[in-house]
């Protein structure tokens, strides 16, 4: 029999972009306030459809640039300043997460410095920042102008869930801390991020041993910075390691 595509029931493919940061130390997520049907007036992740021209990698990395003006960083090229770990997290293909029609979300998680107040764009009618605990709680508040929240429209909440949780473990094992601190950082900058992202409170002795006694972790600029007031602090980059060994086992809460 000749292929007949015809004979298929037809659905579309979106990218949802889970992209986190850390905001006056708390792990803060961008969320978009849905201009159209569904769910119009929702809070929800950025994303859209994949055009017929692109890969996925190509439509997450429209995205993100669309949505924050960051660029999806090569691993194997220097770090520009407006770059952002970008990462395919997961697939999500419920035949009922989307009443228009069948959509498949390939969900990607975007990770970077802290970053200025975004700007809405395409559908969106309004865009922040806001910790992911707020996020993913169904009856709490964004902040004092903003309504009652519904929960996250679609099923980003989920996405949203297991994205965190991605960072939160990655960090455990990899350098991936390192993305969410600019290109020179102090080690009290790092702590805080971990803090952020497990969100708990680190012994700065012992953490500043074990990242400093982690080989390939961190390297010395030689530079200092007070920009934290107090004595000056020893600034660093981050090192060619991609896996830590030993890890930073994340503490029990």
């Amino acid at each position: 029999m000749p292929y007949d595509p015809s004979a298929f029931p037809a659905f579309a493919v979106t990218v949802d972009l889970v992209v986190l940061t850390v905001r006056r130390h708390s792990l803060c997520a961008l969320a978009v306030r849905r201009g159209e049907p569904p769910f119009k007036g929702r809070w929800a992740l950025p994303g859209g459809f994949v055009r017929s021209d692109e890969d996925l990698a190509a439509a997450a990395a429209r995205e993100l640039a669309e949505e924050t003006g960051l660029l999806a960083h090569d691993p194997t090229l220097p770090v520009p300043p407006n770059a952002a770990h970008l990462e395919q997290l997961a697939t999500y293909g419920d035949p009922k997460r989307d009443p228009r029609m069948r959509v498949v979300s390939v969900a990607h998680l975007a990770l970077a410095p802290d970053l200025p107040a975004p700007r809405p764009g395409g559908d969106a009618h309004s865009v922040r920042w806001a910790p992911v605990e707020s996020l993913l709680e169904q009856d709490g508040t964004f902040g004092r102008d903003s309504d009652l929240a519904a929960p996250l429209a679609f099923d980003h909440a989920r996405i949203l869930a297991d994205g965190v949780e991605r960072a939160r473990s990655k960090i455990e094992y990899s350098s991936l801390a390192t993305a969410f601190c600019p290109q020179e950082f102090t080690v009290g900058e790092l702590r805080r991020v971990y803090e952020a992202v497990w969100g708990v409170a680190l012994d700065p002795r012992n953490f500043h041993r074990k990242v400093t006694g982690t080989p390939g972790f961190l390297v010395p600029t030689g530079g200092t910075t007070t920009r934290q007031g107090g004595r000056p602090a020893q600034l660093f980059r981050a090192g060619g390691a991609t896996l830590l060994n030993p890890p930073m086992l994340r503490p029990e809460v």
